[in-house]
């Protein structure tokens, strides 16, 4: 039973990676996949462990090689957005275009459908990527680099469970979306994701950074996940996969920033 169990959560954790990145996963774990990713919620946060490595590691070498902080930080961004795709960068574009441009729910909505990217999602762009950068040269600067390096893949997994929030607190604002047409995660599903990227981030962050940049990493993540969950209901009635993008990038800025203060 056990084996089994062990062998679901590694195939679902794969899939998760491979709808959250462009990392080829083998075409044989897609076998009977009904496309539904809400099951997968709950492996978010072990999904953006996996994304997180390799950006981590980048970092890390770079800082050994006594590479400019802030270059570093902005290397390890760009090869983490270069594994994602830029997924979540495209969400955060999206819901800033559509929320800054929007008069209405429906304009806000028919602007975030629009590919195009206008001033408002390129600003938001800059300051994620400027803010991202800052904070993880900030946290090298009072840090090893070894210990700097952890918080990549620690807050990587964070700001995932903040999508599983995000996603299962409020319905879908469109119905021929791709949030609604994914399903929805159930509670339990978006609990496990909860609990699994507070006991990463805190295997990471804890021993490395200390206890009190752990509690302001989880605070930051949370306090703005929430604040931008209810923002949304307000403003759209409830996610979009744009949304759920700019959780992600929301909560990540949030962790980053908050890491770099209690330092």
């Amino acid at each position: 039973m056990i084996p089994g169990i062990i062998k679901d959560i590694a195939v679902d954790a794969a899939r998760a990676v491979a709808f959250l990145s462009r990392i080829p996963m083998p075409p044989w774990l897609f076998t009977g996949d009904d496309g539904k990713i809400g099951r997968l919620v709950r492996v978010f946060p072990v999904a953006g462990l996996v994304i997180g490595a390799l950006p981590a590691l980048v970092f890390l070498l770079m800082l050994a090689f006594r590479a400019d902080r802030l270059m570093a930080s902005l290397v390890a961004l760009a090869v983490q957005t270069i594994l994602t795709g830029a997924l979540h960068e495209d969400g955060l574009a999206d819901t800033a275009d559509g929320i800054g441009g929007g008069k209405s729910r429906e304009q806000s909505l028919v602007i975030m459908k629009d590919s195009r990217i206008g001033s408002y999602g390129a600003i938001a762009l800059i300051l994620s990527f400027a803010l991202r950068a800052s904070a993880l040269a900030a946290i090298a600067r009072e840090a090893s680099p070894f210990a700097a390096a952890l918080a990549i893949p620690a807050v990587a997994a964070l700001s995932r469970g903040a999508i599983a929030w995000h996603w299962q607190r409020l319905p879908t604002a469109k119905p021929d979306g791709l949030a609604a047409s994914t399903g929805s995660p159930a509670e339990v599903e978006m609990q496990i994701a909860l609990v699994t990227a507070g006991f990463v981030t805190a295997i990471l962050v804890w021993p490395a950074l200390g206890l009190l940049p752990l509690v302001s990493a989880l605070l930051g993540a949370g306090l703005s996940t929430l604040a931008f969950t209810w923002f949304i209901r307000r403003r759209l009635g409830g996610h979009t996969g744009d949304t759920l993008g700019a959780t992600q990038q929301i909560c990540e800025v949030a962790a980053f920033c908050a890491l770099a203060m209690a330092l």
